[in-house]
């Protein structure tokens, strides 16, 4: 494995986070506790994976910018999908965490309390991570590094 391989991974981390977030959640619904804990733990781990592949990543290859001659209306498409999943991605983290620890710590009300927006914040940052990397890798066909 090379550092150029490093976005594909990124984005099948990001997939299996946002499938384990549903699954989760579904399991949830239907009161499979267990499931859900399972499903949540293993979305946390996805996730730290893909975030520490990331900083790998970008410590080796610095920033990406949007190739020149893009479609300006692409361009503007790919920012407004970017700026929010950065902004979240960097909230959604103390959001996790505190629902793992009012979870870890049995708070179930205000776990509950904190779960939904934390669930709605992390399934967006996932699935707009893979918009991204379509986007960048795939519509834009910005070499990796």
């Amino acid at each position: 494995m090379t550092v150029a391989d490093f976005p594909a991974l990124d984005a099948s981390l990001n997939s299996a986070s946002a499938l384990c977030l549903m699954a989760g959640y579904a399991a949830i619904r239907r009161r499979h506790i267990r499931l859900h804990a399972t499903m949540m733990i293993s979305a946390a781990v996805t996730s730290s994976a893909f975030l520490a592949c990331y900083l790998i990543y970008h410590a080796k290859t610095g920033t990406h910018r949007v190739p020149a001659g893009i479609n300006p209306t692409l361009k503007l498409i790919y920012l407004c999908v970017l700026f929010p999943h950065l902004t979240l991605a960097m909230l959604m983290l103390p959001m996790i965490i505190g629902t793992f620890w009012m979870a870890a710590t049995r708070q179930w009300a205000r776990h509950m309390k904190i779960a939904r927006p934390t669930f709605w914040v992390w399934l967006y940052v996932s699935i707009s991570g893979l918009v991204v990397y379509w986007m960048l890798y795939r519509v834009f066909h910005t070499p990796p590094l």
